[in-house]
């Protein structure tokens, strides 16, 4: 198995990041904008952009989840 790479392409340090505990009771930079920026992404790389509104219902939780722990590998 690889090590994990930053951004830089560089080795990763041991420690996690994410998700980041204790998560903030209210995080001003959670925002819609937020999600429309990680969508425009995703549709940046040929992934479909979402159009139904349970498909950014599941992007929010799904970018919250990974933010702020509320599920997945730990």
């Amino acid at each position: 198995m690889s090590e994990p790479m930053t951004p830089d392409s560089t080795p990763a340090a041991a420690g996690r990041v994410y998700p980041i505990t204790p998560p903030p009771e209210d995080d001003a930079r959670f925002t819609a904008g937020l999600v429309l920026d990680v969508a425009d992404v995703l549709t940046q790389h040929g992934y479909p952009r979402p159009v139904s509104g349970l498909d950014w219902v599941e992007l929010k939780m799904a970018l919250f989840r990974f933010l702020y722990g509320m599920g997945g590998a730990a």
